[in-house]
């Protein structure tokens, strides 16, 4: 018996695999799905049920979004309304003003009408019936609001229209009242002009002068020279100047001022003291200027009746050369320096008119003139007394004393138990035994001055 070679088996197992490769290859040629094609179909039944899904998922996509739409139409309708009972309560507020039954009755029911349509849109919210056409619904809801803004700025155009018209009847009012008190400032300038020509000293005799007519000229006087010191410090203002520096350059130092505006009467006493400086001599001591030997007292008292009727400004164009028109061109240029005055008006002009023998026509040098003219005549009464009346001041750091001084700050006097003499405002008088008070501005001890000096520059 033969034994079986090696090399026989390996042929016929290789034929017997090539045969089931056969097998197979013809299995899958007629469609015999094999493993792995069962995969396949368990993953296109994956992908059919994840696009219905996606279906779902884009159909509550689009449920939320007219969902949204809904609500912001039901907001719009909301706000439109609210815009509309805006518009119509600003309507019965103008209604009301004046009164209007029929704009009232018909702002009420809209108000009533809105607020049903606003109960109306919280139900629907409420149970959710919302409008079918959101979009349509939002631009007649936009439409709304805008209709009812425009009215409620129509109403508010009425209303400042009629405010307006109320301030130009008050401005009509107050112009009359201006015209009226216009109208008395001038009667009560006519009359203090008739009281300032001294007319109540009509018919005086040079034998029945007592001091009662002298203090009467010396108010009128004063009167005089405080509205020429307003003008002068409203100039002043005008042009910038610093009234403090001012005042400290015309008054001695130290002066403790009771209040800011008490400075304007160390300016009233610089103005007095040029005015009267020289008062006690005859002619105010003017150059070239003589007096005949005799009757003295009758040539300043006719002087003095010639020229209490007439005003300042005519004198001067009647008599350019007299010895008043000389009293004047000597103040004015004493008084108001060359810079002040060109600041004030721009040039030297009036200045130049009276080193020429002429006389400015403007309303500072008229006012000046006036208050020139009432210090003449008071200084022609003085010299009409016999003995003449002569002038006094007192100096700074002196006891107030009642007899010869009264104070033009009675809330200092109020506050100072011993007070002192500041500086001198206006001058006293005596007329024999009598005595006419000067005027000065109380100030406090010297001891305080120099703590308070001493204080402030620490």
């Amino acid at each position: 018996m033969e034994s079986v070679k090696p090399s026989s088996v390996a042929p016929s197992k290789s034929k017997l695999a090539r045969t089931f490769a056969k097998v197979l290859h013809v299995r899958a040629m007629t469609g015999i799905a094999p493993v792995d094609g069962l995969k396949n179909v368990k993953v296109d039944a994956d992908l059919n049920n994840e696009g219905n899904m996606g279906k779902n998922a884009i159909n509550k996509e689009d449920e939320e979004l007219q969902k949204r739409k809904a609500i912001d139409a039901l907001l719009a309708k909301t706000f439109a309304s609210i815009s509309t009972v805006k518009s119509s309560y600003a309507q019965l507020q103008y209604a009301q003003s004046p009164y209007d039954p029929d704009g009232i009755q018909e702002a009420d029911q809209l108000i009533v009408s809105e607020f049903k349509t606003l109960s109306e849109l919280k139900q629907c919210y409420f149970k959710k019936q919302f409008d079918p056409s959101p979009h349509r619904a939002i631009l007649a809801a936009e439409s709304k609001e805008l209709q009812s803004v425009i009215k409620t700025f129509e109403i508010m155009g009425k209303k400042l229209e009629s405010q307006a018209r109320l301030k130009e009847s008050e401005i009509i009012f107050l112009r009359e009242k201006l015209l009226e008190a216009n109208m008395l400032n001038k009667s009560i300038e006519k009359r203090l002009t008739q009281s300032g020509s001294l007319s109540v000293l009509d018919n005086l005799h040079i034998s029945g002068l007592s001091p009662s007519h002298f203090v009467t000229v010396l108010r009128h006087t004063v009167r005089s020279i405080r509205s020429f010191v307003k003008l002068l410090v409203n100039e002043m203002r005008s042009a910038g100047w610093d009234i403090d520096a001012s005042v400290n350059a015309i008054t001695e130092h130290n002066v403790v001022y009771f209040k800011e505006d008490h400075k304007c009467f160390a300016i009233e006493s610089f103005i007095c003291k040029e005015m009267f400086d020289s008062f006690n001599f005859p002619n105010f001591s003017l150059p070239n200027e003589s007096l005949p030997d005799r009757n003295k007292r009758q040539l300043f008292f006719g002087r003095f009746n010639e020229l209490k009727s007439m005003k300042a400004k005519e004198f001067l164009a009647g008599k350019p050369r007299s010895p008043f028109a000389k009293f004047c061109r000597i103040k004015y240029l004493r008084i108001v320096h060359p810079k002040m005055e060109a600041s004030f008006f721009g040039n030297l002009s009036q200045r130049n008119m009276l080193n020429a023998g002429e006389f400015p026509d403007t309303n500072f040098f008229t006012s000046f003139a006036e208050m020139a003219k009432r210090v003449w005549l008071l200084h022609c009464l003085a010299f009409s007394f016999e003995p003449q009346a002569s002038i006094f001041q007192v100096r700074k750091g002196c006891r107030f004393s009642d007899v010869y001084m009264e104070s033009v700050n009675d809330e200092e006097m109020a506050v100072e138990s011993e007070p002192q003499v500041g500086f001198t405002v206006v001058p006293g008088f005596m007329i024999g035994k009598t005595v006419i008070q000067c005027q000065v501005y109380p100030s406090k001890h010297q001891g305080i001055l120099k703590s308070f000096t001493s204080k402030k520059q620490r």
